[in-house]
C-alpha cells in the first residue's frame, strides 16, 4: 500500500479541529466517474468548501491511499441518520470510481468497458483491504465485530448515516462479487498475514515511551547489529535517535524506517540490503541544497520491524559505492566514534552542516558507548582467543532468521553473523572456556543443540560436546546435517571432517 499525507488544511472541517475517539471505519465510494483522487483533494482543499470532508481518498487509476484529515479528527463523511451520526464514531473512506460508466440515476449507472471499470474497483478493493487492517491495528479494532467495518448503506441502516447505497451498489453493478461481510474477512485475513511478518520490534511500540526507555529497549539490537557488522553501536544508534526522534517520527511509526531511508538513495545499489525492493510509504521531508532547506516529496522504504530497519542501514554502509570505491571506507572496524561518524559525512550520507556535532553529542549525552562492543575485544586481544557458544548454522538466512527467534523467545542473548557463506547463531562469548560451557549446558537444558568455536568459527572439542564419528554419521542418516554442499559446511563448522563423516556414513548404508 503506498500512502500519501495530503491533509485538507484549508477545509473548515479540518480547522475546526473537534477529534473522536474511533470506534470504528466506514467504507463509501464518491458516485461519480472520476478514478483520480487528486480531482477531489483540489476541489475540497478549500476555505468555500463547506459540505464535505473525508479521511481519504483510495486513487482508482494505481490504488494509492491519500490521508487527508487526521485519523482521529471528525469528519464529514456520512451525514447523520435517526440515530445520530457516523461522524461522531468513524473515519470515512472514498474509494474513488472508474471514469468509464455514467449514472442514469440514483445509484443506477451504464459503463462503456466492463473490464477496465472492473480492474478499477480491484484495485480500490484491494487497497481499501490493506488500509483498513492497517488502521484496526492502529485502533486495536475487531473488524468482524458488530458495527465496526460499514459501508455508508450500512451506516443509513443503522441510523447513523444518510441515505446512500455504496460502495455496494458499484460492486453490484460491475458484478464484482465484493460484500461488505466478504471485506470485513479480507481485512480480518490481511491483519493475521501482517502479524505473521512482523516479528520484531514495531516502532509503534515506542511511541509513548520516555527516551531512556526507549533507549533501554532497542540498545541490545544496536549492540547485535555491531556484532554482524562491525559498525559501532553507539553510532548507529545515535543516527537512530536523530534521524527518527527515538523512534517516534511518522515514518518510523508508520513504515518502521528509523534512518530515513528512501526508495532510491542517489542511484545507489548494495548488496545485503533487507528491505523487500516493494513496500514504501511516501511523504513530504526537508533537505538541505547547499545554502537552504527545501521541501520536497520521496518514497521512503518500509520495513516490516526496526531490527530489518537496521540492518537494511547498516548494508547500505557497508556496500554502497561511489564509482569503484566503498562510499563509507574505514567504517567497519573503526573504533573511535568521532571519525566513524565523520567518514559518514564525508562519504555524503547527511546533507546537514552539523551533522557530526549533533551525533557525537547525543553519544555523549546519553554514553552510548557503554553499547558498543569493546569488552570481548579487549579480553580477546590479551587472551588471543574467545570461546563463542554457537547454536546452529545455516546456509538459508531464513532458517537462521527462525531459530534465532526462538532462542531470544526461550530468554537468550542471541545474534546473528555470517561467515563462510553461512549463517551462524551465537549465544555469547567468553574468554575462559568453562564459562562458555556453562552456558552450552544452559543451551542444551533449553532443547538446543549447542557448541563452542573460536572467532575464527574454528569448533572447540570438549568432553560434552564433541561426538564420535560413527555419533555424527547416525545423525546424518537421520537428516539431522542437511545435504549436499549445506551439509559440508555445517559439518566443517560444527569442527568435524567432514571426508571421515561422509566415509562412515557410506559404510554404514551399504
Amino acid at each position: 500500500m503506498k500512502l500519501i499525507k495530503s491533509i485538507l488544511t484549508k477545509n473548515p472541517c479540518y480547522t475546526a479541529g473537534r477529534k473522536i475517539t474511533v470506534k470504528g471505519l466506514m467504507l463509501h465510494s464518491v458516485g461519480c466517474p472520476q478514478p483520480k483522487a487528486s480531482v477531489f483533494i483540489n476541489s475540497w482543499n478549500k476555505e468555500s468548501y463547506d459540505n464535505a470532508c473525508v479521511h481519504g481518498f483510495i486513487d482508482g487509476n494505481d490504488g494509492t491511499v491519500y490521508q487527508t484529515l487526521p485519523w482521529n479528527h471528525r469528519g464529514w463523511h456520512c451525514g447523520s441518520g435517526k440515530k445520530g451520526s457516523g461522524n461522531n464514531t468513524h473515519i470515512g473512506i472514498e474509494m474513488c470510481e472508474p471514469s468509464c460508466i455514467r449514472y442514469t440515476g440514483g445509484s443506477s449507472f451504464t459503463c462503456s468497458n466492463v473490464a477496465a471499470a472492473k480492474a478499477t474497483a480491484k484495485r480500490t478493493y484491494e487497497a481499501a483491504v490493506e488500509l483498513f487492517a492497517m488502521l484496526c491495528k492502529e485502533y486495536d479494532l475487531n473488524p468482524l465485530a458488530d458495527g465496526v467495518i460499514i459501508s455508508h448503506r450500512e451506516g443509513h441502516a443503522r441510523g447513523i448515516a444518510s441515505n446512500h447505497g455504496d460502495p455496494e451498489h458499484l460492486w453490484n453493478g460491475l458484478g464484482m462479487g465484493y460484500t461488505m461481510n466478504g471485506f470485513r474477512k479480507a481485512v480480518k485475513a490481511a491483519m493475521e498475514e501482517g502479524e505473521k511478518n512482523e516479528s520484531g520490534i514495531q516502532a509503534t511500540s515506542l511511541k509513548d515511551m520516555k527516551e531512556s526507555d526507549v533507549i533501554a529497549k532497542i540498545g541490545a539490537l544496536f549492540t547485535a547489529d555491531q556484532k554482524n557488522s562491525g559498525i559501532l553501536a553507539s553510532v548507529s544508534m545515535a543516527q537512530f535517535i536523530l534521524e527518527s526522534g527515538y523512534g517516534k517520527s511518522e515514518l518510523a511509526q508508520n513504515a518502521n524506517n528509523c534512518f530515513g531511508m528512501k526508495c532510491n538513495l542517489s542511484g545507489n545499489t548494495w548488496s545485503g540490503s533487507e528491505w523487500d525492493g516493494e513496500s514504501k510509504y511516501t511523504k513530504k521531508t526537508q533537505e538541505w541544497d547547499g545554502q537552504k532547506y527545501v521541501t520536497i516529496t520521496a518514497d521512503f522504504r518500509k520495513y516490516p520491524n526496526i531490527e530489518k530497519s537496521i540492518a537494511d542501514h547498516s548494508a547500505y554502509l557497508l556496500n554502497a559505492m561511489n564509482g569503484s570505491k566503498k562510499r563509507y571506507e574505514g567504517l567497519k572496524g573503526c573504533t573511535d566514534y568521532k571519525k566513524a561518524v565523520q567518514i559518514i559525512k564525508d562519504g555524503g550520507y547527511a546533507t546537514s552542516p552539523t551533522y557530526v556535532e549533533n551525533i557525537c553529542n547525543i553519544i555523549s549525552k546519553w554514553n552510548l558507548v557503554k553499547y558498543d562492543v569493546a569488552e570481548d575485544k579487549k579480553e580477546e586481544a590479551a587472551s588471543g582467543v574467545m570461546y563463542r557458544v554457537q547454536a546452529g548454522a545455516y546456509s538459508v538466512k531464513a532458517n537462521a532468521d527462525k531459530q534465532l527467534a526462538k532462542l531470544k523467545a526461550a530468554g537468550f542473548d542471541t545474534y546473528m553473523v555470517k561467515a563462510g557463506g553461512m549463517y551462524k547463531i551465537q549465544v555469547g562469548a567468553y574468554s575462559k572456556k568453562a564459562n562458555a560451557e556453562a552456558m552450552v549446558k544452559k543451551v542444551k537444558a533449553a532443547g538446543f543443540d549447542a557448541f563452542i568455536t573460536t572467532q575464527k568459527g574454528e569448533a572447540v572439542a570438549t568432553a560434552e560436546t564433541k561426538k564420535t564419528v560413527q555419533e555424527i554419521a547416525k545423525e546424518v542418516i537421520a537428516g539431522k546435517w542437511g545435504n549436499g554442499e549445506d551439509r559440508k559446511k555445517r559439518l566443517t563448522a560444527a569442527g568435524y571432517n567432514y571426508d571421515a563423516v561422509q566415509a562412515k556414513v557410506n559404510a554404514m548404508l551399504k
